[in-house]
């Protein structure tokens, strides 16, 4: 077997970036904890490179620390860990590194980000911290590829490090007794350690004939033994910092460090997110929603992309089948491409370009600190913040890092108001190109029908769903100036993603919606469900088209009702409803089937029922509403 090297760190300290520097293959890059919720690795010249994600403490308090801790179980026979740390944060670091130490494992610590230390004009002798340490301290900057050589260099010389923190005699009398009856594979001060500790979670680990020896040593232990065992690993790295001679505070008072307070402040904090928003609306909606597809549909597609295939197709003369099924009314290229790449690439683009500006400039962790307060009354705390602002990207990929939240409650809790109310970044730039038009009574109904939702059900949810939500702990990054290479990278990275995962799943409702069409199936649909598209919503019968398709991507059913609008076919009122109604749609396929994959198929499939239910039936109250008050948009 090849080398290993395991790169391991707090969050939000560049692990993912340096990973794409060793291995020449891109993670995703971000500004925010919880990046990486599952294991990414990749062969290098140095050996497999696998990046985990971030972590606090080997004494794990979520699930994510749980998988880096297990990985380094599984693994530490055999592989040398690359920590990744924050120069600028030295005790954290130093914290994580001496409980890496009681792994006995080969170790070699990365101080990432000495760039920015060097511009607050601070050092660290990383010569010194190796000699006390007893592993190799090298000072590196992931994002300028600086020392990269020299951290290449240390990991194939890496050592086991020689230094321990000193616990109270009690402490060590117990890890000695536990080291004497554990296995060749957990023989580990860090293990014994974490015993002591009460941690839980490596109960599934240990041999169940010694789960009641473990259990009588530790209450041996005065209690409790894990605050006893917090203190002295402080005590130990503050005086092994102060022994090294190093200096890795930040001066205060910086411009950026009064901005990210500004962007945290309940009050000024306001403004700022309103000015966000404000740069959100111009970018996605105006440039990307309104320019480019402008461009993109009419000057690319139905000026050139779709009459020279209609007359390539005629030149060919084939049957009139084959024909309708490419360039017909449900066409594959006059349909599926037109609505995919016209319609609604450019507004993934832009959006991927925002959230990149988001990501690399430390604001999603500040929102969330923010939000707290808001957040709290629906039973969740500011870390919630996160997952659901990711949604805004992708509801598939933000299902998947509620793992970073504390508990089940929370973790069900934002997994029912993503698929709920949080529409995707293809959906969403959809939605800000046709309420872009209609102005701002249109804007702000539509959005207070989404806020109020989460607002209600997330009420109502942490009422129901059992459970206690989690303390709120969460890592500030610095504020930072985004970079324009990372920002284009990961846009690159997320727009190929978009075209591999969305195109076809475009192509198959089309063909859908044809063969449906083709049988004569699609208007008994459209007849079935009149009462409830017409009536109830108000809506054109054709409507039901867009509602069909959204079963397999709520961002094609809201291109679909976006051609409508422009065809004439929806007037303001019932672009809002319709709005309302999509934004509120069952999820997309793949985030259905995560969800069933994370929260269990009972709570997946009563999730997914009750936004069927709710989100028709809001929008046949709003439908009267506008009716009732004689609304006219």
């Amino acid at each position: 077997m090849s080398q290993q090297i395991v790169l391991i760190g707090n969050a939000n300290v560049g692990k993912s970036l340096l990973f794409s520097r060793l291995t020449k293959r891109h993670a995703t890059v971000s500004n925010y904890p919880g990046t990486t919720v599952e294991v990414t690795s990749a062969m290098s010249d140095i050996g497999l490179v696998v990046d985990t994600p971030g972590v606090n403490s080997l004494l794990p308090q979520s699930s994510d620390e749980i998988v880096a801790r297990d990985l380094l179980l599984e693994r530490k026979s055999d592989a040398i860990v690359v920590q990744v740390g924050d120069i600028a944060n030295l005790r954290r670091t130093i914290l994580l590194s001496l409980q890496l130490a009681e792994l006995d494992v080969p170790l070699v610590v990365a101080l990432n980000m000495v760039d920015e230390l060097h511009s607050s004009e601070a050092s660290v002798n990383a010569s010194a911290l190796t000699r006390e340490l007893g592993a190799a301290v090298i000072s590196i900057s992931a994002l300028r590829r600086w020392n990269i050589g020299k951290l290449r260099d240390a990991i194939a010389c890496a050592a086991v490090p020689h230094k321990y923190v000193e616990y109270p005699r009690a402490i060590e009398n117990a890890i000695e007794k536990l080291l004497a009856i554990l296995p060749a594979n957990l023989k580990s001060r860090g293990i014994a350690i974490s015993i002591v500790a009460g941690d839980v979670s490596l109960r599934p680990h240990l041999p169940p004939e010694l789960l009641a020896p473990c259990d009588a040593i530790r209450e041996e232990v005065p209690q409790p033994a894990s605050v006893t065992i917090a203190h002295a690993r402080v005590a130990a790295a503050d005086a092994l910092i102060a022994r090294a001679e190093s200096a890795a505070s930040r001066r205060g008072g910086n411009v950026r460090d009064r901005i990210g307070a500004l962007c945290m402040h309940p009050l000024w904090g306001l403004p700022i997110l309103a000015a966000v928003l404000a740069f959100a609306w111009f970018l996605v909606g105006k440039i990307g929603a309104g320019t480019l597809v402008d461009w993109m549909q009419t000057t690319v597609f139905e000026n050139f992309v779709n009459p020279n295939a209609t007359r390539l197709i005629d030149a060919v003369h084939p049957p009139q089948f084959i024909r309708d099924l490419l360039v017909g009314p449900y066409g594959v290229i006059t349909m599926a491409l037109t609505y995919a790449i016209a319609i609604v690439l450019p507004v993934v683009i832009t959006f991927f370009t925002f959230f990149g500006i988001l990501e690399d400039t430390g604001y999603l962790p500040r929102l969330a600190v923010l939000l707290h307060r808001a957040f709290r009354r629906i039973g969740l705390n500011g870390k919630a913040v996160l997952p659901m602002v990711l949604g805004l990207g992708c509801d598939t990929m933000a299902t998947l890092t509620t793992r970073i939240l504390d508990s089940k409650k929370e973790s069900t809790i934002v997994t029912l108001l993503l698929a709920l109310g949080v529409p995707c970044s293809a959906q969403l730039g959809v939605i800000v190109a046709m309420l872009s038009p209609l102005g701002a009574p249109a804007t702000i109904i539509w959005s207070a029908m989404i806020l109020g939702t989460i607002a209600l059900v997330g009420w109502a949810a942490a009422r129901v769903v059992p459970g206690e939500p989690a303390d709120f702990v969460l890592e500030i990054p610095p504020v930072r100036m985004p970079s324009v290479a990372n920002i284009a990278i990961k846009v690159a990275a997320r727009a190929e993603w978009y075209l591999k995962e969305a195109v076809p799943l475009f192509v198959i409702g089309t063909l859908l919606l044809f063969f449906l069409d083709w049988i004569h199936a699609l208007q008994a649909i459209q007849r079935a469900l009149s009462p409830l598209i017409v009536n109830a919503l108000g809506l054109p019968a054709e409507a039901t088209n867009a509602f069909v398709i959204g079963f397999l991507r709520r961002d094609y059913g809201a291109a679909g009702l976006f051609a409508m609008q422009k065809a004439g076919h929806l007037t303001p009122n019932q672009v809002v409803i319709a709005l309302t109604v999509i934004t509120l749609f069952i999820p997309c396929i793949a985030n259905l089937l995560v969800m069933l994959k994370e929260r269990g198929a009972r709570a997946g499939w009563s999730i997914a029922a009750f936004i069927i239910i709710y989100s028709f039936g809001i929008g046949a109250v709003l439908n009267a509403a506008f009716h009732i008050f004689g609304v006219v948009l």
